[in-house]
């Protein structure tokens, strides 16, 4: 094993990185400067892919462009149709699947004051999703249609390199599939060509650390619930 004592560990500015993270859901209106985005997808570029293609191709929104993708997604939300999603959703949640699930939506129903049974206030707080929860850019990932679920595999892995090189700079992001479910929307309102699947949308910004949405922290499950050993 290499000598790394005289070295940063890196392991522990991993492991830092990773409990600090959390999903942003709600922002100061601050934009984030243009220098500091680049040097955000310069880090998120480093992501691995399978062969090195890179199949990830991103647009980013700033000033009046969010604005304008915020109201017309949010009014295309707001008529409960029009969900085409690139990706099918899930067909099911099913056993601790679910279980997880409902815990981190119960985390934040309790954080910011949801009471059970209160379908208006839940609802809502979904709609936030499509009001980029007050986020002043989004950054719309989508993938190579012909890769298919590799192109997306590799995609996702640039997201997560994407939301922890934001929290490295004090930045706040929420990777969001819900917008991804109106597809042909996006593809419309941003110029998205037909060889592209929209995968999914993170909203980014400068975190309100205030707010009650940004309170709390999801569990994660236990090493022998996810991992099996063959010796």
């Amino acid at each position: 094993m290499p000598d790394t004592s005289d070295g940063p560990d890196l392991a522990d500015a991993l492991e830092a990185l990773l409990a600090s993270r959390r999903s942003c859901r709600a922002f100061l209106p601050t934009p984030v400067p243009h220098a500091t985005i680049m040097r955000l997808l310069r880090l998120a570029q480093r992501s691995p892919s399978w062969c090195n293609t890179q199949p990830w191709e991103v647009v980013v929104t700033s000033g009046p462009a969010t604005d304008r993708f915020r109201e017309a997604i949010r009014a295309q939300a707001s008529t409960g149709s029009g969900q085409a999603p690139d990706f099918p959703w899930p067909e099911r949640y099913d056993g601790v699947y679910q279980e997880r699930r409902r815990e981190s939506g119960w985390q934040l129903y309790e954080a910011v004051g949801v009471r059970r049974g209160d379908r208006a206030a839940s609802a809502a707080q979904a709609a936030r999703n499509f009001e980029l929860f007050g986020a002043p850019h989004v950054a719309i990932v989508t993938t190579d249609a012909v890769q298919g679920v590799y192109g997306a595999v590799d995609s996702g892995i640039y997201v997560g390199a994407f939301l922890l090189a934001a929290e490295s700079m004090g930045i706040g992001a929420i990777a969001q599939a819900a917008l991804a479910g109106y597809g042909p929307l996006i593809r419309e309102h941003l110029g998205i060509p037909d060889d592209r699947k929209v995968l999914l949308g993170i909203s980014f910004g400068f975190p309100d650390r205030d707010h009650p949405a940004n309170s709390y922290r999801t569990t994660r499950a236990d090493l022998g619930e996810v991992v099996r050993w063959v010796e």
